[in-house]
């Protein structure tokens, strides 16, 4: 079992989740995040004040699969996120020890769906 992680530009969020379910990947968890990476945020004036935003917004991806479904999901995240500019996002690939269906008790793969 794999947790897989990504944070998107929010204005492609529509197209990953077409993507994701192109791959039939149906189950996620979605939640609004700030971040900074290569991008290094921007210089904004607010009543002549000069200011740095270096926290832009991002969309945070959270989906648990099982192995055979980790090369789709990250490839259907790709897809649908890419724009080829500064700041499309970061996918995470971690081990996921244990998952638990809380209606069922089930525990392992059975329990991720």
């Amino acid at each position: 079992m794999k947790l897989v992680i990504a944070y998107i530009q929010p204005h492609k969020l529509q197209d990953v989740k077409k993507a994701l379910y192109d791959a039939k990947v149906y189950k996620m968890s979605v939640t609004n995040a700030l971040g900074c990476g290569e991008q290094r945020g921007y210089e904004e004036s607010y009543r002549g004040i000069k200011f740095e935003v270096n926290l832009l917004k991002k969309v945070k991806i959270e989906i648990a699969v099982n192995e055979d479904f980790v090369d789709r999901t990250v490839e259907a995240i790709v897809q649908g996120a890419r724009t080829g500019q500064i700041g499309d996002g970061k996918i995470f690939v971690l081990e996921l020890p244990e998952c638990i269906r809380i209606r069922t008790g089930e525990k392992g793969s059975k329990a991720i769906g």
